[in-house]
């Protein structure tokens, strides 16, 4: 990760296809295309991919996840569960609907804790949204347990977990509906782009449409297309689908080199016996873009994040410190800071924030070290890196 490390001839075919008969567009311009529809083939290869009935490319992941939101009927008022974290784009994609993010604790997977799912459910509770964070998932059985005893919609956010598996399934795939980011550093990259994945026909249907303006998409004549409902623009480009369309059938090839990577690193503090990794419930297989541990408390977690800077490790990520990815600093959120003016529901559904606390979620967090697992590193290169990995947590130990 992120599948750009890795651009070959590949990419630039798929894209020169694009350029050589003239039309960026999705839809329309059948003449001018000459058989070329990239973003139709790349959700067929991601069908087969994710062994899901239906893909509907997007803009962004962002895009998905609103998408898909919209598609499961989520909006004014409705209450959303989802962690505490996550990126800032989930709580996001759920006020752009007008409904209401209500975050909630973490476990020791560093995704949704089942029992605070379960305790934050209310009369308007509509929809859970589990977050696949950095590569991993969830008790998915158990979550989906909640939102089948309260009729909730189950939705997942897999944006950062392509390619990583629960009991044979893979993540995305697993949900009443699925999310997937395909950005400039994601294992698979369309540069922009993103995807919402179901089983179910109505909201597969929903998703094409209201992706792209209402439009049924029947016939050849996008002029003469009807529009059964609103909607609003998330088109993804055929230059982007053209991308990640070479992308996607190496991803057998990125998964693979991730796991290297993955497994010396692991190895390695493995051995330090203050190193808790976290947890992967049973049946479940990462998809090996992350290695992520715990050390023994904030204090020490700082001091080596601090060090792991000083000494060229890069990409190892403190979140507790991060503005992006956890509740403790977004302030933003906190504060309603918007540019236009947030409708009454949103503003009183979101009054806990003011005086909410995370404990649980902060003592993962607080301990947390997220290292993204390169693509373009030699194995020469993933060794070095381990041990002096293994050195600096040791010395501030």
């Amino acid at each position: 990760m992120p599948g750009f490390e890795l651009f070959s001839d590949l990419e630039r075919k798929e894209v020169n296809d694009v350029l050589d008969n003239g039309v960026l567009m999705r839809y329309g311009f059948d003449g001018m295309r000459k058989g070329h529809w990239k973003a139709k083939a790349l959700e067929s290869e991601l069908s087969s991919t994710f062994n899901t009935k239906y893909v509907q490319l997007v803009s962004s992941g962002t895009a998905a996840v609103t998408v898909a939101l919209a598609s499961a009927g989520v909006g004014a008022g409705d209450e959303v569960i989802m962690p505490t974290f996550t990126f800032v784009a989930s709580f996001e994609a759920i006020m752009m609907l007008g409904a209401i993010p209500v975050l909630v604790d973490i476990d020791s997977t560093l995704t949704l804790d089942p029992s605070a799912v379960e305790a934050a459910v209310t009369s308007r509770t509509k929809a859970v949204m589990v977050v696949q964070m950095c590569g991993s998932m969830g008790d998915m059985d158990a979550l989906r347990s909640v939102c089948e005893t309260h009729n909730l919609i189950f939705i997942e956010d897999a944006c950062q977990a392509i390619g990583g598996t629960y009991k044979g399934q893979p993540l995305g795939s697993i949900a009443d509906i699925g999310c997937f980011s395909f950005d400039f550093v994601k294992t698979i990259t369309c540069g922009e782009g993103g995807a919402v994945v179901t089983n179910s026909e109505a909201y597969y249907t929903h998703a094409d449409h209201y992706s792209d303006h209402g439009h049924d998409h029947i016939g050849h004549d996008r002029g003469a297309e009807t529009h059964p409902f609103l909607g609003y623009n998330f088109r993804i480009s055929e230059l982007h689908a053209a991308v990640g369309l070479a992308q996607v059938r190496r991803l057998p090839e990125f998964i693979e080199i991730q796991k290297r990577n993955y497994t010396i690193l692991r190895e390695a503090l493995s051995q330090i016996p203050e190193v808790e990794f976290r947890k992967i419930p049973n049946g479940g297989v990462e998809s090996y873009a992350f290695l992520n541990f715990f050390l023994p408390d904030l204090d020490t977690t700082r001091k080596v994040s601090e060090a792991f800077k000083e000494n060229g490790v890069d990409a190892c990520f403190h979140y507790y410190d991060n503005n992006w990815h956890y509740i403790r600093k977004w302030d933003h959120l906190k504060d309603l800071k918007s540019l236009f003016p947030i409708s009454a529901e949103v503003k009183e559904g979101l009054k806990y924030l003011t005086s909410k606390t995370f404990e649980q979620s902060d003592a993962f967090i607080a301990r947390n070290l997220s290292c993204l697992i390169k693509l373009s590193w030699t194995e020469y290169e993933v060794k070095a890196r381990a041990e002096k990995m293994a050195q600096i947590i040791t010395s501030k130990i």
